[in-house]
């Protein structure tokens, strides 16, 4: 069995995580370095400007682990951001914004929506970013769901679809790793996952037909991320959340629809997770259960819930969790590999002439003027 160090920055590696503020500040950095995290999630608190920014994740890729043993010699860290477009965008101006999913989704157009994330990819990268949750692959069927809404290209199966798979090409073709979110779909609820533990209902059958076919199509398309829903599906496990059901992220996102990439949980400090299984149960479940990578967003919970689970990972009770951690963080390392090989550090002068340029400010009027909307 592996040692407590050794296990550390095994979990480390399968924790991103968040912080306030601008800059790296020296208690940060130590976490980041102590337990060799794998990545981390910026918000608006972290923005000021885009060469700020960049300095940011110059920093955070500076202290990025080296640790030979576990292939972490010099492999970067995930620096990742929501950027949906609409009101879920954590990066203001001069990043180009272009309206919500469903506006986007209204025009129809494939063609229209990769070119949107390409735009979108190419400021993202040209401050450091090197993942981006998105894109909504949830189909809102709910018209009561307070959470999903118009952050969702439509209400149909087949314009979902269409679109979703559209911005993943524009993402991964500009070299910006897109997650698939929420699996396995957070459009017919009728509740926030941030304050409550929403339950469906929908039978397995029209899941299959609806639900999942956009995850499917864009893991297809060559997205190798996906994000959990903290939903309970009463026809596919009444207990579990899929956050931390075995069936659904095993049984129905690894077996049935052959997914091999990561699979990210939703923010473990959500309610509901954190509220109904505890902060430290709750993340070794979701561990055991198959989940990759753990997202949590402010610094006072993550160091609560680091040590505690640490130790459990290392007793008996936390065996099955423990084997499956070993085999989380080693996909993780394959993940940073195959995409981030060609890591350099953003070069400043350059940003200029990328974020809001004159290009993108283009297609946005375009597309301002096609969905008739006032500027955003």
């Amino acid at each position: 069995m592996a040692d407590t160090d050794e296990i550390r920055k095994l979990l480390g590696q399968c924790f991103f995580i968040g912080f306030e503020g601008p800059e790296l500040a020296p208690e940060v950095t130590k976490f980041i370095t102590d337990n060799a995290i794998g990545g981390v999630t910026l918000f608006a608190n972290n923005y000021e400007s885009p060469a700020q920014v960049a300095e940011l994740a110059n920093s955070i890729q500076a202290i990025r682990p080296k640790n030979p043993l576990f292939g972490l010699d010099g492999v970067p860290l995930v620096i990742a951001v929501d950027h949906e477009g609409g009101k879920v965008q954590r990066f203001r101006k001069p990043f180009t914004r272009f309206p919500e999913a469903h506006a986007i989704g209204d025009l129809d157009s494939p063609k229209l929506a990769f070119e949107i994330a390409e735009a979108q990819a190419k400021e993202l990268r040209a401050v450091g970013i090197n993942v981006v949750y998105a894109p909504v692959c949830d189909i809102n069927t709910n018209p009561d769901n307070p959470v999903i809404g118009r952050r969702a290209f439509g209400e149909t199966e087949e314009r979902v679809t269409k679109m979703v798979s559209a911005v993943v090409r524009g993402f991964v073709t500009n070299g910006v790793q897109p997650v698939a979110k929420h699996f396995p779909g957070h459009g017919d609820t009728a509740k926030d996952s941030h304050f409550h533990l929403p339950r469906v209902k929908t039978t397995l059958e029209t899941l299959r037909g609806r639900e999942l076919r956009p995850f499917s199509k864009v893991f297809r398309s060559r997205c190798s991320m996906a994000m959990t829903a903290h939903i309970i599906v009463e026809t596919i496990d009444p207990k579990l959340p899929a956050t931390l059901s075995p069936k659904i992220i095993q049984g129905l996102l690894r077996e049935e629809l052959r997914f091999a990439g990561l699979i990210l949980s939703d923010d473990m400090e959500m309610k509901a997770v954190a509220d109904h299984w505890g902060e430290i149960d709750a993340a070794l479940m979701a561990l055991e259960a198959g989940v990759n990578v753990l997202l949590y967003h402010t610094m006072p919970f993550i160091t609560r819930v680091f040590e505690p689970l640490l130790a459990k990972l290392t007793s008996p009770e936390g065996a099955r969790a423990l084997a499956m951690l070993e085999a989380s963080a080693n996909r993780v390392l394959d993940f940073k590999k195959a995409n981030f090989a060609s890591y350099r550090p953003v070069y400043i002068p350059e940003i200029e002439a990328v974020v809001g340029s004159k290009e993108h400010q283009d297609l946005l009027k375009k597309v301002e003027k096609l969905i008739g909307a006032e500027p955003v």
